[in-house]
């Protein structure tokens, strides 16, 4: 376990943010990480919406249960943060 900095991309903030994480942290706890820092203050919360992240520039979406450690992500690396909407018929 070590502390490990991302750069936050939240969709539709303008802010970019550090974000602290852990090394243990998974990719839906790097999102809960970011939101905490956009939802609500400069970005709508989007209820039954998922958040999902994905390397900047990527239109591929990390896998949630992904752990920092094993991501590939380097220290200070931005990363997207993206709403995702709820699967209907799964």
């Amino acid at each position: 376990m070590a502390l490990f900095p991302l750069i936050s991309n939240f969709e539709e903030d303008f802010v970019l943010q550090l974000l602290p994480v852990d090394t243990e942290n998974t990719m839906d706890e790097v999102a809960a990480a970011a939101a905490y820092h956009s939802v609500g203050r400069r970005v709508a919360a989007r209820p039954g919406c998922i958040m999902r992240v994905r390397r900047q520039g990527s239109e591929e979406l990390l896998p949630k249960s992904l752990k920092v450690s094993e991501s590939g992500l380097k220290p200070m690396e931005c990363v997207e943060v993206v709403w995702e909407a709820p699967k209907h018929g799964a």
